[in-house]
Formats: structure tokens, C-alpha cells, sequence
């Protein structure tokens, strides 16, 4: 329910305002109390402080989790925000300790606190100055084309070794995902978050959702990689030249995206983020060019490159999905 209050002006040139006491009791705010307030444009914004450190702690039962739920478990309170995470149970078998350990490793920043015989307790450790979202992005966009590049690499040369990196550098962008989920979410929570980042909470949301398209494109370098290593013979030189320059094509937009998405100048991020989008009609066209040139191959082969030809024009698209953020980051503020 929206409550109104009027500015009052006292000692002659201080502005002060009432706080809803219904608020004030459910927050534990009384007289004496400290309060931050946060300016976030034409808005500001209120949240008690008690002064004290801010970590939040979570519990949670595992009894009867499997392998792949507890997994998921751990996850998903990471990314909600847990800053200590207690996994309790009447006892915790070893196969339930493996899990949390390897799940622990899969996290930025997680470390196991202490261990008993039911309870084990986990710690997020990351320094928000040390990773920020940009950085994490940024990161991401590095990783996620240097694994499309690398896949289509290992397909033109059927190099094995190169398509089983590039698998394994998957999980290296998964990381990067949760971390960013992570602290967009935070920012949502409360507006220290995001003060302490040095950007607004709209400019959080948008490297969100690019890091969403990042996160796929590195998922279809993946599926290319394994869809790679089922290949026996070597696959004809004109296809591999078509898919590799459509791949050129798709890392251009999604390069496009991204430097419209990160551009300061608001023109040039329009600019940019429009050819990106005009780019994702040519890809596509070219992509079923590609899909008539595989007809007079064999069919087993022609459906395995097709699925790849698929892939790369994926990647293209969420490209285009990044210029599209980049669009409505530059677009005048309402």
C-alpha cells in the first residue's frame, strides 16, 4: 500500500520526512536507530543497517536428497544469495559429502567451512571488488567465442583433443553464469548491492540478460564439440569452408552485440546493435544455403552437420538477442 508523507523543513534548511511506523516496527527501527539511504536517480532509497556484517545464512534438510538434487540444492541457494549454507541430515553419508565437494568446487568463491557428522557448512568467500558483473561478462564473452571458434576449429580438422577442451571449458562458463545470477539477484534484494557495484540496477539487468545469450552460445560450441567427435572420416572441404564463414558471420553479430551492450556513446551503441540485428537475416539465409548443400551428402552425416549448421545460426541469434538488451540500454530514460 503506497503511504505518502509531507517535507517539512526544519532549523531553517534541513528537509526531513516521517517513515511509516508500521515499517519502522516490522524493520526493528527505533528512535536512535541508523538508517542508509541510497540515490538512485530520482529516487531514494531506505534500508535499516544494524552496522553489523551482512551475511546471509540459510539451512537446508538433505535427508533424502539424491546426487543430482543436492547438486541443484547447492545451486540454486548459491545464486539465491546465501552467504553461509548449512546442509544438515540425522547423518550425512559419504556420497552425500562427495556431491556437496563437488558442487562446491563448481562455484566462484565457495569453500567448505566445517564438516560434522550432520551438518556440513558452506561459505561464499568472493570478494564483490574482486569479480564484479562486468568483469564477469566480459569474461564470459572471451570464453563463450573462443569455444564457438574452437569447435568449428576441431570439426574442419576432426582434432578429437580440441572438441573434449572445448566440452570442458563449458564448465567454465556455467561458473561465470551462476556468479553473475548471483549478484543481479543481490541487486535486486537491496540497493547496497548495487551501490557497491558502481552501477544501476536497469544496467545489472542488461548484463544479465546478455550473459543468458553468452551462457547458451557457449552450450551450442559445446553440442558442435560433441556432435565433432562422432565423425569418422573427414567432412568435405566445401562444407567445412561454408560453415566457417558462417561461423565468422555469427561471431561478428555477437561481437556487435556486445560492443553495442558495453558502448558508452549511446549513437554508437544504437549503430552497432542495429547492424548486429540486420546481420542475424543474412546468417540465417546463408544457414539454409548450407542446409540445401548437404542434401547430396549421406543422410546419418548430412543430419549430424545440419545440427551443427543449426548451432552456429543459434549463435547468431542470441548475438542478435545482446543487441537487442543493447538497443533498450540506450534507448532514452522514460
Amino acid at each position: 500500500m503506497v503511504e505518502t508523507r509531507k517535507v517539512q523543513v526544519t532549523g531553517g534548511s534541513t528537509f526531513t520526512v516521517s517513515i511509516p511506523k508500521e515499517w519502522a516496527t516490522a524493520n526493528d527501527v527505533s528512535a536512535g536507530s541508523t538508517v542508509e539511504f541510497y540515490p538512485e536517480g530520482d529516487s531514494l532509497f531506505l534500508a535499516p543497517t544494524d552496522g553489523k556484517e551482512d551475511r546471509t545464512e540459510g539451512t537446508l534438510d538433505i535427508t533424502d536428497l539424491t546426487s543430482d538434487e543436492l547438486t541443484r540444492a547447492v545451486m540454486t541457494m548459491y545464486v539465491s544469495g546465501f552467504d553461509i549454507i548449512s546442509l544438515e541430515s540425522s547423518r550425512i553419508t559419504t556420497a552425500q559429502r562427495r556431491t556437496v565437494r563437488e558442487a562446491t568446487q563448481s562455484l566462484v568463491g565457495l569453500e567448505v567451512l566445517e564438516e560434522t557428522r550432520d551438518e556440513v557448512v558452506i561459505r561464499d568467500l568472493l570478494d564483490s571488488a574482486e569479480l564484479s558483473i562486468h568483469t564477469a561478462v566480459r569474461r564470459m564473452r572471451l570464453i563463450s567465442l573462443s569455444m564457438l571458434r574452437d569447435a568449428v576449429d576441431a570439426l574442419a580438422e576432426l582434432d578429437a583433443d580440441m572438441a573434449r577442451d572445448v566440452i570442458q571449458r563449458d564448465d567454465d562458463i556455467d561458473r561465470l553464469w551462476m556468479v553473475v545470477s548471483r549478484i543481479f539477484r543481490a541487486t535486486l534484494r537491496t540497493p547496497k548491492a548495487a551501490e557497491e557495484l558502481g552501477l544501476p540496477r536497469e544496467v545489472c539487468f542488461d548484463y544479465q540478460s546478455a550473459a543468458r545469450q553468452l551462457e547458451r552460445v557457449a552450450d551450442h560450441a559445446a553440442k558442435i564439440a560433441h556432435l565433432t567427435l562422432e565423425f569418422e572420416d573427414p567432412v568435405p572441404d566445401e562444407v567445412v569452408n561454408a560453415v566457417s564463414e558462417l561461423h565468422k558471420e555469427a561471431q561478428s553479430t555477437i561481437d556487435g552485440g556486445m560492443n553495442a551492450l558495453l558502448a558508452e556513446d549511446t549513437e554508437e551503441a544504437t549503430r552497432l546493435a542495429n547492424e548486429a540485428r540486420e546481420s542475424v537475416y543474412e546468417i540465417n539465409e546463408r544457414a539454409r544455403r548450407i542446409d540445401e548443400l548437404l542434401r547430396s551428402l549421406d543422410p546419418a552425416r548430412a543430419h549430424l552437420l545440419g545440427l551443427i549448421v543449426d548451432s552456429v545460426s543459434r549463435s547468431a541469434d542470441y548475438g542478435g538477442n545482446v543487441a537487442e538488451t543493447a538497443l533498450q540500454k540506450a534507448a532514452p530514460t522514460p
